[in-house]
């Protein structure tokens, strides 16, 4: 499926992470699918204003969890956030830089290009 694999400019969905290994499918990438509720489309290089954030919003992104395999993130870290999160943080004044070519393209149904732009990293 062509959609899946495109970014928010249109060409090809670029990695976000490898390091921490991101992506609903943890394949580095913000792709996105069937069972994917949460929209994990929003490749985010993270700041320790959204990581208190997010922590304070239910969501705990710096603590590691080994049973999940999820390492815990720190400021300069870049991962798939859900759609939803990075558009509370937007409206709370501390959304995270995002790496457009890394921005599933579904992600334009939430957010305006300069939005997205006036965010890039």
């Amino acid at each position: 499926m062509t959609h899946a694999q495109t970014n928010v400019l249109g060409g090809p969905l670029a990695a976000c992470s490898f390091d921490p290994m991101t992506g609903y499918y943890r394949d580095g990438h913000c792709r996105t699918g069937p069972g994917d509720r949460g929209l994990h489309t929003v490749c985010a290089q993270m700041t320790d204003e959204f990581l208190r954030f997010s922590k304070e919003h239910g969501n705990d992104l710096s603590t590691p969890m080994p049973e999940y395999h999820f390492p815990g993130l720190n400021a300069g870290d870049a991962w798939c956030l859900c759609m939803g999160r990075w558009m509370e943080a937007l409206e709370a004044g501390c959304a995270p830089g995002v790496k457009l070519e890394a921005c599933h393209i579904s992600v334009l149904e939430f957010v305006d290009l300069d939005v997205l732009k006036a965010h890039a990293v």
